[in-house]
């Protein structure tokens, strides 16, 4: 947004633009009235990143039309929680779209690429059942222009697996930890490393797991420093959040 801005106002001071042209192309900068949804194309130009789009709860007509506006506007355009019904009507209206599946995550556009030596954002789970939790927070970071590495299956109840990891620990940015059942992941990894951790409770557990809120709350409670908590299966926000603690490339905001 900020490069297609400043194109413009560079085509209007070199005359090659009228006021009048310029005035339609600023008209629905703020956002876009599409009656049921209000795109909000200045997201990008206030946080360095386009408005994401979250499909549950939403027809796959309103998904396409909100994800086509903000894609004449963005290089990349993100739709968390898609269903394979709303990933075929969006791949219909644009061909480009893909998915991640497990993920549920569609993406359209091409994301900045980081450099191979960028220090990543690492990804671990407790279990394999916390998978689409974490690839949701993974996929997010890399489409934000991030270098992502996964561990997963690492949890407390096999804990020589986790510190066969020291290294890539060490290595890290900014860590995220996705955990459900008892939620003591991210206290661990906090006590090793010296990267921010972004504690993710899942709803994986039995009965008093209470669908992860015991999860979530053995994380606010943790004891390590440096453990920051997201919602209940939020790795959207756990990835942007990392997101954001290890800079945007250049080219998240065109």
């Amino acid at each position: 947004m900020d490069e297609k801005l400043r194109d413009l106002l560079e085509r209007l001071r070199a005359g090659t633009c009228s006021i009048d042209e310029a005035m339609r192309d600023l008209r629905d900068l703020p956002f876009s009235d599409l009656g049921f949804a209000k795109v909000d194309h200045h997201r990008a130009l206030r946080t360095g990143y386009p408005e994401v789009v979250y499909c549950e709860g939403k027809t796959p007509e309103q998904v396409v039309a909100i994800v086509q506006r903000l894609a004449e506007r963005s290089a990349v355009a993100l739709a968390t929680r898609a269903s394979p019904e709303v990933f075929a009507a969006v791949k219909q209206a644009l061909p480009g779209a893909a998915y991640r599946e497990q993920a549920r995550l569609i993406v359209i556009g091409a994301p900045p690429q980081p450099p191979p030596d960028a220090p990543p954002i690492l990804v671990l789970t407790g279990g394999t059942a916390d998978l689409p939790v974490a690839e949701e927070a993974a996929a997010t970071a890399e489409a934000m222009g991030q270098r992502v590495e996964r561990i997963y299956d690492v949890g407390v109840a096999g804990l020589h697996r986790l510190l066969r990891y020291r290294e890539a620990l060490a290595s890290a940015r900014a860590i995220i930890v996705v955990a459900g059942m008892d939620g003591a992941l991210p206290s661990v990894v906090g006590g090793l490393v010296s990267a921010p951790v972004i504690a993710v409770p899942t709803s994986v557990g039995y009965g008093a797991s209470f669908q992860g809120l015991a999860a979530l709350l053995t994380m606010l409670n943790s004891c390590a420093a440096g453990v920051a908590v997201v919602n209940i299966d939020n790795g959207f926000g756990a990835g942007y959040f990392a997101s954001l603690l290890c800079g945007l490339p250049e080219g998240n905001a065109p």
